[in-house]
């Protein structure tokens, strides 16, 4: 019920080894900073050149920088370099304007980051992924395959497992993210106001995460809708609907839907 596969599907996934060793779910947050330690191969200094900010765009295409003699083609869903009228299969793009605090970050291929969006290292973002303007990537983050890090979106301390969609407003902080679309303005919340350990009461039994940060566990087909809200330690299982303006709270097996938030349940059990 808890475990990695029963949120995730794992297989072929670039980050699997995430979840070695562990016992539940949340435990892969425990590895997280040392398994990017560990996996992390900076590819920016060479666009960075001890800079943080973009002066000039520039094209990412097998481990080389072209900062010249290419057209960036956006006629399309997503931009494509050509260069002397070829396409340059998986060449990613970093725009002018971005900004890049360290060299330890990795960009894959077929990636877009935009002109105001700002990332710290350490961070790995793989392949076929969107960083769009202000985005905030604040370190220790790992993004998979064709994921999205939309407009005004903070992520720190976090995985996005791949196919992960925050396109517009959210705040994602030490959270672990399968294939899943958050709406506009998506908080996941991810300290107590006590700031003490993260404790989840599952069906009557206790379980000490030994977290003091922990946002939510969002698994695969999870839809949250615009302006949700998931409070600490939050486990929404697969293919669990939040609807907008919803709270959730705890633990949410899969196909589950949550349509109004524990506060307002209270409250109409009061009235009733």
């Amino acid at each position: 019920m808890l475990r990695p596969q029963d949120f995730f599907e794992l297989s072929g996934n670039p980050f699997a080894s995430l979840f070695d060793g562990g016992e539940y779910v949340w435990d892969a947050l425990k590895n997280l900073k040392g398994y990017i330690k560990d996996n992390l191969n900076g590819n920016v200094a060479d666009i960075r050149k001890g800079d943080t900010y973009i002066h000039k765009t520039v094209v990412l295409f097998n481990g080389n920088v072209i900062d010249s003699g290419y057209v960036i083609d956006t006629s399309g869903k997503k931009p494509v370099v050509k260069k002397d009228g070829v396409i340059l299969e998986g060449a990613s793009i970093i725009y002018a304007g971005a900004s890049l605090m360290d060299d330890g970050i990795y960009i894959g291929k077929n990636t877009v980051v935009e002109a105001g969006a700002l990332i710290k290292g350490p961070t790995i973002i793989c392949d076929n992924t969107e960083v769009r303007q202000g985005a905030y990537i604040r370190g220790d983050a790992l993004i998979g395959n064709d994921c999205v890090v939309g407009h005004t979106t903070e992520i720190k301390a976090s995985v996005m497992l791949g196919g992960s969609k925050a396109g517009h407003f959210a705040y994602i902080g030490d959270s672990i993210l399968g294939k899943v679309n958050l709406g506009a303005g998506t908080k996941i919340a991810n300290l107590k106001i006590t700031g003490s350990q993260i404790i989840l009461n599952i069906n009557g039994t206790n379980y000490e995460t030994g977290l003091r940060k922990f946002g939510a566990i969002l698994a695969d087909g999870v839809e949250t809708g615009c302006n949700s809200v998931t409070t600490p330690g939050a486990l929404l299982g697969k293919n669990v609907l939040l609807y907008p303006n919803g709270t959730a709270r705890g633990y949410y097996p899969p196909q589950r839907i949550i349509k109004v938030s524990p506060v307002q349940e209270l409250l109409d059990h009061r009235l009733a």
